[in-house]
């Protein structure tokens, strides 16, 4: 597995979101706060591989979901998300193990409950580091309180956790 493909499919994902900056913008830093909470929480490099994949494509599904339910709700986007996860994977030569659980991985990832993996809870956390700071932009307590709340609810991994009360103030 190399880094190579994951380039690839970094600059595929730059193209499919073309015009679209606050998108790409979103899915590039979800890849970096995955990838840090990885190294940090010292996963294997197989897993780490299957956790880029899946960070560059996970909200790949917003497309499809906004053009046939005017929505980018969880829900709408894991639907359709999974199987274009797994086409642009397979086409670009990604193992298909390592396709397959990109395209679970997209189809879960706004889904809480019976995270069954190390790569799947680190997605969420850094997915979730994220959007607390985009969907509050103006509104620090707001953003603290959110914070705080998924601080509670979600974070498991120790990286994540201190990820999140430094960038939050917790």
């Amino acid at each position: 597995m190399t880094q190579a493909l994951l380039t690839a499919l970094a600059t595929e994902m730059v193209h499919y979101y073309q015009d679209d900056p606050q998108h790409i913008q979103h899915f590039i830093k979800v890849h970096s706060f995955s990838r840090l909470i990885a190294q940090l929480e010292h996963l294997d490099a197989d897993t780490c591989f299957t956790l880029e994949a899946a960070a560059y494509v996970h909200d790949i599904g917003i497309k499809p979901a906004l053009a046939q339910y005017q929505s980018s709700a969880g829900p709408y986007q894991e639907r359709p998300g999974a199987p274009i996860a797994l086409e642009l994977l397979t086409r670009l030569g990604f193992p298909p193990a390592v396709a397959q659980r990109v395209s679970y991985l997209v189809g879960h990832h706004h889904t809480y409950t019976d995270i069954d993996g190390p790569d799947y809870q680190i997605l969420v956390e850094a997915d979730f580091l994220v959007n607390l700071y985009e969907d509050f932009p103006d509104d620090a307590a707001a953003r603290r309180h959110a914070a705080d709340a998924a601080y509670q609810r979600i974070f498991q991994t120790d990286a994540g956790k201190g990820l999140c009360r430094e960038m939050f103030g917790l």
